[in-house]
């Protein structure tokens, strides 16, 4: 699996997928997950964790974005569970291997 596709498959699973696999999960919010997963199969897996992080530190779009998944209830970039395994998983050591 490369890199990439690891990357994806941890936020696939912490994040994308649990609202794109909810029938209450708004259409809009699952538009947004589809744009995201969109825009980051794009990235190599250096951009991809730059994205990750800038989407953390809060653009416009982000931040609306995340209150979103927050008032649906889902897991969001920023929850303390998903960043502390992101951080610990996708090191300066993973990336560099």
């Amino acid at each position: 699996m490369t890199k990439e596709q690891q990357l994806m498959a941890f936020l696939h699973e912490h994040v994308f997928d649990p609202i794109l696999d909810s029938p209450r999960a708004p259409k809009n919010l699952k538009a947004g997950v589809n744009l995201t997963i969109a825009r980051m199969s794009k990235l190599d897996a250096a951009k991809m964790r730059q994205f990750y992080w800038s989407a953390i530190i809060g653009t416009e779009r982000s931040t609306k974005f995340a209150r979103m998944m927050r008032a649906e209830g889902f897991a969001r970039f920023e929850d303390p569970g998903v960043l502390d395994d992101f951080r610990e998983r996708f090191n300066d050591v993973w990336l560099r291997q």
